[in-house]
């Protein structure tokens, strides 16, 4: 009986292999039609085989971990690439031309992130799926922002997603606004148009701006603060943050966007910190001390992403974020890891 142990798991070691190799040379494209945890759980684990076998940095990170990929078969056990390595590596399947390369805003002297997209339909696919999913189709909105515009930031994936819903809108009121709060102030107290609702989507340190220059009852109006302080300003925790700006806009909620340059899809919002993720993409909270391990709901560690849309770059993000994870898929963001960089992300210090 104790001679037949090996036996069996040298069978059960070559039916994984087998299964392993069968998918991934039958890898298909990310299917955005997620309706069970089961559903998720098959397509993560296609994509990380696809990754690994396709990625020569996330592959190389996978072997360095000690990770045998043919015995990986639980979300828990996939290995999160931390963030870091899209400043310093090339980090696509297939060493694919790149469509466009989506850079980080990053501070003076500091290096940014690159992120490749060779498939830029995928982001355009996904960015609307999520923004429908949450808020409904973008032909419902006006646009209003108080970001760069494409032409002075056209590297940023977050004024790329921005354009794309303008551009989805159809509306002839849209419009950048950073440098004209005159401008801004007169489209927000016009009457509104009749089917349209208004999100005015900005930077955090410049709807702090605005609101200081230019309060007012702008309601009803859909406020979105993204993107953080960017060491424009002191930091503040959200608490303080959202009640300065629910005063100076006149609304009763401030909602939020968590994105960043190294993925392809968009978590949101609709008031008190609380984030939700669209079908393709889960958060996970791994311990701050031991990153191979994760922490309980409810308690604070690092954000470790799952990203499908990222299927051909990396979908499985170690971040720099701080975070909670609660029972019902909700998240909140408390701040970053005392010796990360400043960057584009929609974070408060503790």
């Amino acid at each position: 009986m104790g001679k037949a142990l090996p036996l069996q798991v040298d069978k059960i070691t070559i039916i994984i292999v087998y299964l392993f190799e069968k998918q991934a040379m039958e890898f298909k494209e990310i299917q955005f039609e997620i309706n069970t945890e089961e559903e998720f759980i098959i397509q993560a684990l296609d994509i990380f085989r696809y990754q690994y076998e396709n990625n020569a940095v996330y592959h190389e990170y996978v072997k360095s971990r000690g990770i045998n990929p043919q015995m990986v078969t639980r979300l828990e056990e996939i290995p999160f690439l931390p963030i870091e390595f899209f400043k310093t590596h090339r980090v696509v399947c297939e060493n694919a031309l790149p469509q466009v390369i989506f850079k980080s805003s990053g501070t003076t002297g500091a290096k940014r992130s690159r992120h490749i997209v060779s498939d830029l339909s995928v982001y355009r696919h996904s960015l609307l799926k999520g923004f429908t999913h949450f808020f409904g189709t973008p032909e419902q909105y006006q646009f209003l922002a108080l970001t760069p515009t494409p032409e002075q930031g056209p590297e940023s994936s977050l004024i790329f997603m921005i354009q794309q819903l303008m551009d989805l809108s159809l509306s002839p009121e849209n419009g950048y606004f950073l440098t004209n709060y005159s401008g801004l102030t007169a489209r927000l107290k016009q009457r509104r148009p009749p089917g349209k609702r208004i999100m005015l989507i900005g930077l955090t340190y410049e709807l702090l701006r605005f609101a200081e220059k230019h309060p007012g009852d702008y309601s009803p109006l859909i406020v979105v603060e993204t993107g953080g302080m960017k060491g424009k300003r002191k930091e503040i925790t959200r608490e303080e943050l959202h009640s300065l700006l629910l005063s100076a806009f006149g609304v009763d909620t401030i909602y939020s966007e968590y994105g960043m340059t190294e993925l392809l899809s968009q978590a949101w919002s609709k008031g008190r910190g609380l984030f939700s993720t669209v079908p393709w993409m889960k958060i996970r909270i791994r311990d701050a001390n031991d990153p191979l391990s994760y922490v309980g709901y409810g308690q604070t560690g690092g954000i470790n992403i799952i990203d499908l849309a990222n299927q051909y770059s990396c979908s499985f993000i170690a971040t720099q974020d701080l975070g909670r994870l609660y029972e019902n898929g909700q998240f909140e963001v408390l701040g970053r890891f005392a010796d990360s960089d400043v960057r584009g992300c929609s974070t408060m210090i503790i």
